[in-house]
């Protein structure tokens, strides 16, 4: 029996839908007043089922991660009311939330409901997201078409899991540092207390807090995940289902530089908005767990970018990176850390991450090698002390031999 079937079969004695005495009421209707006792998810998801849409409800979470967890809900969860499948949910993502944790998305979502009601837009045109008047056409065309034929032959990739690529028009990039000015300038004349970024970014400001929430997730939900998909499935590029968007400002009298750090994403998108300045290129120093963050960088996982204004940096979260001094002008990027609750999940249970993390591939062809080397070493020893002698009388070291013998395997 595999594992879906497995949990299947729990859920459906929990939701009365079996022949055991569950929480049902033997309608496929869940009795949300009563927690399950043990909610479980697939192991994989329903590609064919059509979730629903959750945008017109108050919950704990956004409500694009309730949208992206259905596809993981049990065949029966799939057959009851909305409400039931919301409350199954919950459940689930309440192990993970601790009661603090909850009131403080609570705040912050009080706070931004108070920005959104007191600031004025300044281009209502970027609460919508226009992809022919924000994209580059061959951007919009490489993912319309969906082919990873079509999405290589727009994206460059300089270094190993780096990909970049021309995503926004001039018009667009103008549009929203004049909105972020716009915001600012409010902040300052309202004297309202604004939350940044990040805790390494004193400046900049969380473009989701002010309105631009829909129209990322929009971004992230058709132009990011169908990339990801492609380039990053190891770290669940095709289940990103939230995200964090924001601007970052370097020059003088804002940020100069970024130190040596990984991201709170799955995958990061970093664009160059503008203006006109120097320096304050990306540098990249490979791919890393938690384990080995602070791993020895090796030679050709070393990468400096240079930022183009409409030109896209994409790469995973884990990749290593920073940006150095910002000499001369006024820089400001837009950034959209995009998470996977699935990838986050499935990551707890395990401990090899030799997919994506470079130690870890070293770690592992290392073991590997050892226990080729090893396995040769017993079967020549088998096969009798005369055949050693003779290799010895031939004048080749012992670990030469062994090692000619693992050049003439891989061929």
């Amino acid at each position: 029996m595999s594992c879906d079937r497995s949990i299947d079969r729990r859920v459906e004695s929990q939701s009365g839908n079996g022949n055991g005495n569950g929480n049902g009421n033997g309608n496929g209707v869940v009795d949300s007043s009563r927690p399950l006792a043990s909610q479980r998810l697939r192991l994989s998801p329903n590609t064919e089922h059509m979730p629903e849409n959750y945008d017109d409800l108050q919950l704990e979470f956004s409500s694009s991660i309730f949208s992206s967890l259905e596809r993981y809900l049990p065949p029966s969860m799939l057959r009851v009311s909305r409400d039931a499948k919301v409350q199954y949910m919950r459940d689930i993502l309440a192990r993970y939330s601790s009661e603090g944790e909850r009131t403080r998305v609570q705040k912050h979502r009080d706070y931004r409901r108070k920005i959104i009601s007191n600031y004025q837009p300044l281009h209502r045109d970027l609460y919508t997201l226009n992809p022919g008047k924000f994209f580059a056409p061959s951007f919009i065309k490489a993912v319309g078409e969906n082919t990873e034929e079509s999405l290589r032959s727009i994206i460059s990739e300089p270094s190993p899991g780096v990909y970049t690529f021309q995503m926004l028009q001039p018009s667009f990039c103008e549009l929203l540092l004049s909105e972020v000015e716009n915001f600012e300038r409010w902040v300052r004349e309202t004297k309202f207390r604004i939350m940044r970024p990040n805790t390494m970014n004193k400046f900049g400001a969380v473009l989701d807090d002010f309105g631009l929430e829909t129209m990322l997730d929009k971004l992230m939900d058709d132009f990011i995940r169908p990339i990801s998909r492609v380039f990053f499935p190891e770290v669940g590029g095709a289940t990103l289902d939230s995200h964090h968007g924001f601007v970052v400002e370097y020059g003088k009298d804002r940020d100069v530089d970024l130190g040596f750090h990984v991201d709170d994403s799955e995958v990061t998108l970093n664009v160059c908005l503008g203006k006109q300045f120097s320096g304050g290129e990306l540098f990249f120093r490979g791919i890393r767990c938690d384990k080995h963050v602070n791993a020895e960088t090796e030679p050709e996982e070393i990468l400096d970018y240079s930022h183009v204004p409409g030109k896209a940096v994409l790469h995973r979260g884990r990749h290593r990176h920073g940006a150095r001094a910002t000499t001369a002008g006024h820089r400001i990027n837009l950034l959209l850390w995009c998470r996977s609750s699935v990838f986050r999940e499935l990551k707890k249970y395990q401990k090899d991450f030799s997919t994506w993390c470079g130690e870890c591939q070293r770690e592992k062809k290392e073991r590997q090698r050892q226990s080729v080397a090893v396995t040769k070493l017993e079967l020549f020893r088998t096969e009798g002390e005369s055949r050693v002698l003779g290799i010895e009388d031939w004048g080749i070291p012992w670990e030469r031999f062994l090692a000619e013998g693992d050049a003439q395997g891989q061929h």
